[in-house]
């Protein structure tokens, strides 16, 4: 079964955070670092991946991203600091290749 992914991303100030899914989460961050596809994460540049989680059930990844949606800021930030508290761009060092 193919994984999916929900991962969230802010931009260079951490000031913006956006909440995507993807059935490829390695090509969907290379297109948000190089501003393709989604208007919003290009708009306020955020292309630093700071959280993600994997699913085997796309439908289960789709529940997920839309509960961190529904939650406020305040949730989102605990979310990512009980995995990420610097921020750090989990995505750094990744090598971007696609057949």
């Amino acid at each position: 079964m193919k994984k999916s992914y929900v991962y969230l991303l802010a931009n260079k100030t951490n000031t913006v955070i956006y909440v995507g899914v993807t059935s490829n989460l390695v090509k969907r961050i290379y297109e948000h670092k190089n501003g393709v596809g989604h208007s919003f994460t290009s708009r306020y540049n955020c292309n630093k991946l700071i959280y993600w989680e994997e699913f085997s059930d796309i439908q289960k990844a789709i529940e997920r991203e839309k509960q961190i949606k529904a939650g406020n800021r305040r949730r989102k930030e605990q979310l990512v600091n009980s995995e990420n508290p610097n921020r750090k761009d989990l995505a750094e060092g990744w090598l971007f290749y696609f057949d």
